[in-house]
């Protein structure tokens, strides 16, 4: 019987501990564009580690992203706002729960660009203006290449310094 019993504590136990984690997080609200596939496989990486995330498609990004100050060549496709702070581009989850445990007076973090094999990006076609996941089979076959990118720090002013290298 205890065969049978332990697997499912297990379980349950492993269960209550990432809704722990998810208590201990703030919500995320990702902005995305209207029709943006790589934007909502980033919201889910964001839930698979643990955050409630909220995806609201939005028709003018541009003035979302003037409105958070985000500096023009830190930009990316996605927004997210989380804890007071912007969250520009596919971010790391360990990234902005680190941010989140430090506290840094800043505005954000960024991604710039679309790099691949960031988190939402590992499947995606790099020529897509919108960063649109490649939903053929032939995409799925090839290996993926994937590219060395950088998490900036955005302080007060608008200047970006580098937070971690992935």
């Amino acid at each position: 019987m205890l065969r049978k019993t332990l697997p499912l504590l297990l379980a349950l136990l492993a269960g209550n501990g990432m809704a722990e984690q998810a208590k201990s997080l703030p919500s995320v609200e990702v902005f995305t564009p209207l029709v943006c596939l790589s934007c909502i496989e980033w919201a889910e990486h964001l839930r698979q580690n643990g955050f409630a995330v909220k995806v609201t498609p939005t028709e003018d990004m541009e003035a979302l992203k003037h409105r958070l100050k985000v500096p023009k060549d830190m930009e990316s496709v996605p927004t997210a706002l989380v804890a007071g702070y912007f969250v520009e581009g596919h971010v790391p989850a360990e990234d902005i729960k680190l941010m989140l445990a430090e506290k840094p007076r800043a505005l954000g973090l960024a991604v710039p660009g679309l790099p691949q094999g960031a988190p939402g990006r590992e499947f995606s076609n790099p020529t897509c203006e919108t960063a649109c996941t490649m939903l053929d089979k032939e995409s799925v076959e090839q290996p993926v290449r994937r590219e060395f990118f950088q998490t900036f720090l955005i302080d007060r002013k608008g200047n970006a310094s580098r937070f971690a290298r992935h």
